[in-house]
């Protein structure tokens, strides 16, 4: 009888779940199709294409384009070349991508070791801490024409995403190795842990989470460097001057905001695959 009552307990906990996912999704939808409503509303009445339209001249009409127009472009921009760089939208991906990728790795492996240190030596907090605040209120973006100038066009992007992407890692890491509790240490030591084994798995495995945040943190910063360096500098595409031609060489607004949308979606993708590699490890070092 016990072990029927936990059996439908435990249906019923995994069909509250699911009803919250679905809710969730739907909540998430709904605010989809609100946001649309309201943008093509809106873009009806700067065309004249309703009553009481208001055509504004320091607002052309063109400048908002309805949803389907940018739909539209957004697909256009995968079967047809670009006028101005005469490339598919998926080479400005691979572009912006593999600059992405580098910034990414280099951040990371510079970042997680630098961030494990000062968060567990007090020597190493009070030699880095000074350097850290005073340039982590610097915009990435502040750092554009130099990086272009120094470091070309190839790798001045790359290094502007790694100092987009390196802050949010350094400073969550050291949060978090900070944060570890201290009776976990030494009871890791009283079971006769040694040096090692205290870091790789109390020390660690505490610090993943916080690890994992600020991953995701940066991976949005990193997007919006990328595309601000692109604009101002890139070779072989990207998705930045691809919204850049568009805007202002090509007055194809449709275009510009396809491109808008394509960084969205990259963005809300590599996001998602950080998510589920934190719940992939959380599970695998039995932390969920």
């Amino acid at each position: 009888m016990q072990i029927l009552r936990d059996d439908s307990i435990g249906i019923l906990g995994r069909v509250t779940g699911l009803l919250g996912s679905w809710r969730r999704l739907f909540l998430g939808a709904a605010s989809l199709a609100v946001f649309i409503a309201l943008w093509s509303l809106y873009s009806a009445w700067l065309h004249g294409d309703w009553p009481f339209a208001y055509r504004s001249w320091s607002q052309p009409a063109e400048y908002i384009p309805y949803p389907s127009e940018v739909l539209y472009a957004f697909v256009d921009s995968f079967t047809h070349r670009d006028p101005f760089t005469s490339l598919y939208m998926t080479s400005h991906i691979y572009a912006s991508l593999k600059r992405m990728f580098f910034g990414f790795v280099l951040a990371f492996l510079v970042a997680v070791p630098l961030g494990l240190l000062m968060g567990r030596s007090a020597n190493a907090e009070a030699i880095g801490k000074p350097l850290v605040e005073l340039f982590r209120p610097i915009p990435p973006l502040a750092w554009v024409p130099i990086f272009l100038i120094a470091l070309k066009l190839f790798w001045g992007p790359i290094a502007i995403v790694f100092l987009g992407i390196f802050f949010p890692i350094l400073l969550n890491v050291m949060f978090g190795a900070k944060s570890v509790d201290p009776v976990l240490i030494d009871a890791a030591r009283t079971l006769g842990a040694k040096r090692r084994d205290i870091f790789t798995k109390v020390v660690l495995p505490f610090t993943i989470p916080y690890m994992m945040t600020g991953i995701k943190v940066g991976i949005g910063v990193g997007w919006m460097c990328i595309v601000a360096a692109e604009m101002l500098g890139a070779v072989g595409g990207g998705v930045g001057l691809f919204i850049y031609n568009m805007a202002y060489q090509g007055t194809m607004y449709d275009r510009m905001y396809a491109g808008m949308l394509v960084i969205g979606l990259l963005s809300v993708l590599t996001t998602g695959a950080a998510g589920f590699l934190e719940q992939r490890l959380s599970r695998w070092m039995g932390m969920k």
